[in-house]
């Protein structure tokens, strides 16, 4: 059977104009990544700001990226703190139209996140939804991290469809890969490991950094897709240092930037994150112009 989810899908970040949405530049920015060639895109993640956006934001931007997606796959994170919210939330984002819902663990009580406890709100998630599931593995936000066992024990539910892993950890792909169904999506959430994740049998990739650089990206995809792991490793060596001066460095403000720069909408973080300081904006300009 296919994997469902297979190619380069852009996190993409959340526009603000002040501290308000702006569906239109959303809606804008959307239009102009169709031109590459990505699969699709995910709405409502770490990049998209997901935990400063309210029930009725996050609404309206999944209803947006849906409309201005045409064909293309639209993810959508819903990971609520219960299994309950998080199950509500889910199909209410069904109903705007994803294909997957994009599930981090419940974190807030995490000294209390035993393995029991996270299979069962996986679990009762998927059984529930009316979209399928993809397991999002973050735990550089979260402070946990999903164990490569109980995701292949999760991965045998039939609703729960692929892996986003975002630590970038090669071994992890390593030890999980052979145990993981043929049609489970495995797709990395972390642009410098992103070529020798595909050579190890990723699926493809969820990537913040490919908001910058959808380009390069999707050239690095198919170059592997067609057998030119030589060509596509000397387009990993640029994004290595794209990916960690933009996502690393300056996070999501500096990502931001290094869009405006290019003539996509990046616009300013919602408070209290911080816009990047002169000193970034000059390295990340110089860069994206070496670079892009």
């Amino acid at each position: 059977m296919a994997k469902k989810f297979t190619g380069i899908y852009a996190a993409l970040a959340t526009p603000f104009v002040g501290e308000e949405i702006a569906t239109e530049k959303f809606k804008d920015n959307i239009q102009k990544y169709n031109a590459f060639d990505l699969s699709g895109y995910v709405v409502l993640g770490s990049t998209g700001e997901c935990v400063s956006l309210s029930d009725e934001e996050s609404a309206k931007l999944v209803k947006t990226a849906r409309e201005a997606a045409k064909r293309k796959k639209v993810i959508a994170g819903t990971a609520r703190e219960s299994t309950k919210l998080t199950i509500e939330f889910t199909n209410r984002m069904a109903d705007c139209g994803i294909d997957a819902a994009l599930v981090r663990p419940p974190s807030y009580f995490k000294s209390k996140m035993s393995r029991e406890a996270l299979k069962m709100h996986y679990l009762a998630v998927a059984d529930r939804s009316r979209v399928p599931v993809i397991i999002y593995n973050i735990p550089q936000n979260t402070g946990i991290t999903l164990e490569s066992q109980l995701i292949a024990e999760l991965a045998k539910q039939p609703n729960i469809t692929g892996l986003k892993e975002s630590g970038g950890n090669i071994a992890f792909l390593g030890e999980l890969v052979r145990h993981l169904p043929p049609d489970f999506s495995y797709l990395l959430g972390h642009g410098s490991a992103f070529l020798p994740a595909l050579l190890l049998g990723a699926s493809g990739a969820i990537l913040a950094v490919a908001n910058a650089a959808p380009g390069l990206c999707a050239k690095i995809y198919r170059l592997f897709m067609e057998g030119k792991i030589k060509e596509a490793a000397e387009l990993q060596l640029d994004l290595i240092p794209l990916n960690k001066v933009v996502m690393e460095t300056y996070g999501i403000s500096g990502l931001k930037y290094a869009m405006d720069i290019q003539g996509w909408y990046g616009g300013p973080v919602r408070s209290p994150l911080q816009p990047v300081e002169e000193k970034g904006k000059a390295e990340l300009t110089e860069l994206i112009r070496k670079l892009i």
